[in-house]
């Protein structure tokens, strides 16, 4: 009676005491649903993991609103993933916050059942593009006290999350005011091959799911971009192989349309008008090249953005960049995020 009576005070005191400050970031597992995702041929849940870490002070402010940055994750990678070996996103928020820029980060899961949809739109992944720019956003601001203005948000993402902030940007004006790629993949077209469509056409399921990295992201993107839902076979993606041996011009034109640099002329003011536009890559980074491309070509348009080379390569420095670099990138162009 007595253990059963000092446990009922107990629990009662605990809950007379007023809640304990959230004095540091705050990561919480969210599921959104996103509409745009729905029905494609993969099976490709329209239930998103999305992270979400809001700064110091979110709950004993209730009355405060804060600018948000989103960032995309790169190819065979989640949230989780990014967060285990990459990216320390609590600590880069209470960075943020410590020197005054109190900023909510946001970071969604762009997994598909090849490891990775590149943020792009078909009918065999889903639209992975509108999750992003139009799904995601609409259910942060309803949810969590977002300033609910294109002016306080910013988007970034690595590597293969460097590519979908470059495509979500440009084919989304006016949801994200500031962007920051970090050594971004996929900028610049990539024929098909009769070798790689050869090669392809030959793999099993089990051979899919076993491929090396650079193997399954080829096999990735030709999905992606190249969807063909009458496809007989379980990629539901159209290699353009020919029964002469040669590839189908119009594949190669769609792989094509999905390159930043392509479309650059057409989205040219949706990065024109972008308050902040940044960008970074590694000195030893196996995507210079295509990089370097991309830079020619906003030169070329006059498109105004920073770019810094770093020595590292693909991976080494992410953490860091992203802390000293990307935060303060969007603690400088988003409205609310403090002096």
């Amino acid at each position: 009676m007595f253990r059963k009576f000092a446990i009922t005070l107990g629990l009662a005191a605990a809950l007379a005491m007023p809640a304990a400050a959230q004095d540091a970031a705050r990561l919480t597992i969210e599921t959104v649903h996103s509409p745009a995702i729905e029905g494609n041929l993969e099976g490709n849940t329209a239930d998103r993991e999305v992270y979400v870490i809001t700064p110091p002070g979110y709950d004993e402010n209730p009355d405060a609103q804060y600018p948000v940055v989103y960032f995309l994750h790169g190819y065979w990678g989640s949230p989780k993933r990014y967060a285990e070996h990459h990216i320390e996103f609590t600590a880069a928020v209470d960075k943020a916050a410590e020197a005054g820029h109190p900023m909510i980060l946001v970071v969604p899961n762009g997994d598909s059942k090849w490891k990775g949809a590149f943020y792009s739109s078909g009918p065999t992944v889903g639209n992975y593009e509108g999750f992003v720019a139009h799904d995601l956003v609409s259910w942060i601001d309803a949810n969590y006290r977002s300033i609910p203005a294109a002016e306080s948000r910013g988007l970034s993402g690595h590597s293969m999350g460097g590519y979908g902030t470059a495509r979500v940007a440009m084919k989304n004006p006016g949801i994200f005011s500031s962007i920051y790629m970090m050594s971004a993949c996929c900028l610049d077209p990539q024929a098909m091959t009769p070798e790689i469509a050869q090669r392809i056409e030959a793999m099993s399921p089990e051979e899919v799911a076993n491929a090396e990295f650079f193997q399954l992201a080829a096999i990735s993107t030709l999905v992606a971009w190249s969807p063909d839902p009458t496809d007989e076979g379980f990629l539901k993606a159209d290699t353009g192989l020919r029964e002469d041996g040669t590839i189908d011009p119009l594949v190669n034109q769609r792989i094509a349309a999905n390159a930043p640099v392509v479309i650059l002329p057409q989205y040219l003011r949706s990065l024109t008008t972008l308050d902040g536009f940044a960008m970074d890559i590694g000195d030893k980074d196996f995507l210079l090249e295509g990089n370097r491309i991309w830079r020619a070509e906003l030169d070329r348009f006059g498109v105004d953005y920073d770019f810094e080379l770093y020595e590292g390569d693909h991976t080494n420095r992410v953490n860091e960049r992203f802390a000293d670099h990307v935060m303060p990138f969007f603690a400088e162009h988003l409205d609310g995020a403090g002096e």
